[in-house]
């Protein structure tokens, strides 16, 4: 593999970077001061995409690499939210991904556009599974939010079950809103001062901080 390729791959990986400081914009209409990243949302996502595939039969491998995929091309346009997007014209993430791997291995470039491909045409059970799994994570986020006291989240909760495709991503949907964020911390918190002190010191203590 020639240098000039490898710096290609290495300038990718800076660009991706961006993702990690670029805000999911959307939820600033509410009222979110710090909303969380673009990188967060794909990463909770591809977790979702995962175990989505599993459920619906589908390859979870090939899901959740969709679902890390779905928005690197936020790097070039950034997040825009659905208030802005009868104003605004923006290339297709196809077009995006092409300039972005212009400078790969041949191979290595027609694999992310093959991933990019995919996601965008719906085609797939995958992708199918993988753009349920983006919705999910945004009704998942929505929750997070409101017990956070953002109570102008719920049409993000309402819009993203009625968005899902799959019947997997649909009882997950309706699990979500029947749990708390906060459940599987809860049974920690209840049990704190109950266990005992451990002999080693490296066990939970009643007068641990929490």
């Amino acid at each position: 593999m020639a240098d000039a390729e490898l710096e290609g791959l290495a300038t990718f990986l800076y660009e991706m970077g961006q993702l990690k400081r670029s805000k999911r914009t959307g939820w600033w209409l509410p009222g979110v001061k710090d909303p969380e990243s673009v990188a967060e949302h794909s990463f909770r996502t591809a977790i979702i995409g995962h175990l989505l595939a599993v459920m619906e039969g589908a390859d979870p491998a090939r899901t959740a690499l969709l679902c890390l995929f779905h928005d690197t091309q936020e790097t070039r346009v950034g997040d825009i939210p659905s208030v802005g997007r009868d104003y605004l014209t923006t290339a297709p993430n196809e077009q995006i991904t092409d300039d972005q791997v212009a400078a790969f291995p041949a191979e290595v470039g027609e694999a992310v556009r093959e991933l990019v491909g995919e996601y965008e045409a719906r085609t797939s059970l995958e992708a199918q599974v993988a753009r349920d799994a983006d919705k999910l994570e945004c009704l998942i986020q929505a929750r997070e939010y409101e017990v956070q006291g953002y109570a102008n989240v719920t049409p993000w909760v309402e819009t993203s079950a009625v968005a899902l495709r799959t019947v997997s991503a649909k009882r997950l949907a309706e699990a979500c809103q029947q749990v708390g964020p906060g459940e599987w911390w809860r049974p920690f918190v209840e049990a704190y001062g109950r266990a005992p002190r451990s002999s080693a010191g490296n066990g939970p203590t009643p007068d641990a901080e929490v």
